[in-house]
Order: structure tokens, then sequence, then C-alpha cells
């Protein structure tokens, strides 16, 4: 178990879903939060609301220079969480272009511009928590979810390698793979979604990972099985199973 009281945590994509739930637990345990997104007004209505000091940066992880300018007005900080992210469920042949770039320049660029602005200082001074957040659905490619699934997937192989590059200094990275989470997100799918959690509970298992030394957690665990399985099929029975 971490020792929370007081540490400085920088959560970006905390405005609503998963993001808020988790800065209630943070805040409940005695983290200083920094409570990023693009909506200022749920920024400041969940500030309010927690029992802890929470602070106000509005970003948008599209941006560099957005980027750039919350880092500056946070400075240092003990970690960072990174939730932000967009979805629309669509494939191939469906194809939208603005929101399969929106997808891969929020959830994935917006992952790397956010580690381009703490990652060099955590390196620095040999100190720092990064968790990524990744999804079962990034495991391997499926149909209908091309855009967002790669988006993930990238997000999951930056959690790795950093990972591979810092597991043996003082630098702690995490990865979070979650299934379905009840959100207005998911609220857009019109398929059935097995083991769909409420944000408290996925919220309870993403910062349980948070006070372990454990790499990476995915769940729900059951269900995690299938996706973490599948990587050992080999192509002609994978995409006959699930495509």
């Amino acid at each position: 178990m971490s020792d929370w009281a007081g540490k400085r945590y920088w959560l970006v994509g905390a405005s609503e879903g998963l993001g808020q739930a988790l800065a209630k637990k943070m805040s409940a345990a005695g983290v200083h939060l920094i409570l990023s997104a693009r909506s200022e007004d749920k920024l400041k209505e969940l500030a309010d609301q927690l029992p802890g000091r929470a602070d106000v940066v509005t970003v948008d992880v599209s941006d560099m220079d957005s980027v750039k300018e919350a880092a500056d007005s946070i400075g240092d900080i003990d970690g960072v969480i990174q939730i932000a992210g967009v979805y629309w469920p669509f494939g191939a042949k469906e194809w939208d272009a603005d929101q399969a770039v929106a997808m891969a320049d929020i959830n994935f660029t917006g992952a790397m511009r956010l580690m381009g602005v703490v990652v060099p200082k955590f390196v620095e001074r040999d100190a720092g928590h990064i968790v990524l957040t990744g999804s079962l659905s990034g495991f391997r490619g499926l149909p209908n979810a091309a855009a967002y699934t790669s988006s993930k997937a990238g997000v999951m192989t930056l959690a790795e390698s950093l990972y591979a590059d810092l597991h043996k200094s003082n630098v702690k990275v995490q990865l979070v793979n979650p299934g379905f989470v009840k959100t207005r997100l998911t609220d857009k799918n019109d398929f059935s979604m097995p083991f769909i959690m409420e944000p408290d509970e996925a919220a309870r298992e993403f910062f349980e990972h948070m006070n372990t030394d454990s790499f990476k957690r995915s769940f729900p665990t059951v269900f995690s099985w299938v996706f973490r399985g599948s990587q050992f099929l080999p192509d002609w029975l994978y995409y006959r199973l699930f495509a």
C-alpha cells in the first residue's frame, strides 16, 4: 500500500466517467490532485465535491502547446495518470475519417504528448509515477473497431516500452487495461457488452493496481482471459472466431 497523503498527481481526463470516479478515490486517500480535461466547468464541479485539495488546469491533449502550458503551470508532480480519450464505434465499412483521426490524435498521440512533458523530468530526478490507460480491445485487432483498438494498442505498447526502459529506476510505470465501463462513450454502443462495469467499480480496480508494484492489470479478470488468450491463437483460427 502506498502512502498517498500529500502527493501531487496530475489526472488527465478527470471530467467524467472513470477519471471522475478515480479522482474521488484518490482524493479520499489524501492525494493533492491536479484535474485536467477540456471542460473547465465539469472540472470545477468535481473539485468542489472532493474531500481533499484539488486544482483545475484545463488542457487539450491534441494540442502540444496546451499540454506544455499546462505542465509549466502545474510544476513538479509525483505522478501522472492518462485517461483522456474519445470513442466512436465503427469499422472499415462505415469509416469516418475525422473520427478515426481524432481517436488516434487524442487517445494515442495525446498520451505521447503528455509523456513528452513528464518523462524527461521524472528521468532527470529519478522519481515519478506514470499510469497509462489501455484497453482489453488493444490486445489484438477486432472487427468494427479499427481506429479505436489501434489507438489503444499504441498506448499499451508505449507503456510497455517505457517500463522496459525505466523498471530498474525509481520511475514507476504502470498500465491499466479496462474492459467495458459504463460511460457516455460506451453508451454509443448498440451491441452487448459482457461484464460491463460501473465507473466506481472500475476505479477501485484502477486504484488498487496503483497501490501495487506490478506493471499491468487487465480487468474484469475473467473477461480479460479472452483477449489475452487470443494473442496465442494462429491467424486462421483467431479471425474465424473473432471476425
